[in-house]
């Protein structure tokens, strides 16, 4: 028998939130990348985080994920300040993909899901050298959680694939997969879109409800728009390193300053005859430097180095 997929002990306390970033500064040397951003991720939500390139999304990200210490602020998880080593963020219960897909390339599908797994093992040096009852116990009941969750993701008829040899989005799914392993309250997605089409675009949107559905917690970097709006709970903006807005997807599509951000800064009311031949003009003039790429699934550098 099956034990569900389903986070354990998830909740805090009083509503409290379940990751909360507070007044987070990252500086490189004369560089401020992120300027006093605060964030909360709340049980059961789906928080958006957009902004053009350059914003400090992924650096803000890896101050979540520990790969970076804050020069200033806080990031705390049920109430806990996170340590800045990415295993143990890991352990407290906080897990992510990267922009950039980074699987092991010459491992199968199911080793990939096992490494992820390996933060929820209590099996010592002495104990794996013995190969004995328990690791052997141990190992059996890793392999099975590994397998359920390929299964989730749609990906346990490929178990013993190479994951090189995976197409690419299901190589997404893979690393999803392996982030969900280790039982994570919270699940940050660095782009899981990007580079796809509109199908498998669709498929990540249900996956992504199906993981919320879980009982766990999810915050995700995004430039496909339509996406991050038909998926979010919440979206924040960042743009220059400083949090523009945080509401409802409504409320931020709406927002003038997130269009300007995006698109350049919006006309003031309807537009008249000359305004509006103007912006045919820039229209057509755009479209003619087209090279035809759709940006709401094509994959972009990462935005933050």
């Amino acid at each position: 028998m099956t034990t569900p997929l389903i986070a354990e002990d998830q909740t805090t306390a009083d509503g409290a939130p379940l990751l909360e970033a507070k007044g987070v500064i990252m500086r490189f040397g004369g560089l401020t990348a992120v300027r006093n951003v605060d964030l909360t991720v709340n049980s059961g939500e789906i928080v958006g985080l957009i902004g053009p390139n350059g914003a400090g999304k992924t650096t803000f990200f890896n101050c979540l994920t520990g790969l970076y210490l804050p020069t200033e602020g806080t990031v705390t998880y049920k109430g806990t300040v996170l340590p800045p080593k990415p295993f143990k963020v890991t352990q407290a219960g906080v897990a992510r993909t990267f922009q950039n897909i980074r699987l092991f390339n010459n491992m199968t599908v199911l080793e990939n899901v096992l490494v992820g797994r390996h933060t929820r093992t209590t099996q010592g040096l002495f104990s794996a050298l013995g190969r004995g009852p328990r690791y052997r116990r141990t190992e059996a009941e890793a392999r099975e959680k590994a397998l359920e969750f390929l299964g989730f993701v749609g990906l346990a008829d490929k178990a013993d694939w190479l994951s090189r040899n995976l197409p690419y989005g299901e190589q997404r799914k893979l690393e999803i997969a392996r982030a969900l392993a280790s039982d994570p309250g919270v699940l940050l997605l660095d782009e899981p879109t990007a580079g796809m089409n509109p199908q498998e675009t669709r498929a990540t949107q249900e996956l992504v409800f199906a993981i919320r559905d879980r009982g766990i917690a999810v915050l995700v970097i995004e430039h496909d728009m339509r996406f991050i709006f038909n998926l979010c709970d919440r979206v924040a903006c960042l743009v220059q390193g400083e949090k523009l807005i945080e509401g409802t997807p409504e409320v931020v599509q709406r927002d003038e300053r997130v269009i300007a951000a995006y698109l350049g800064t919006p006309f003031e009311g309807e537009p008249d005859e000359a305004e509006a031949a103007e912006v045919e003009a820039a229209e057509a003039g755009a479209a003619a430097d087209s090279t035809g790429t759709s940006t709401s699934t094509s994959t972009s550098k990462e935005d933050d180095r």
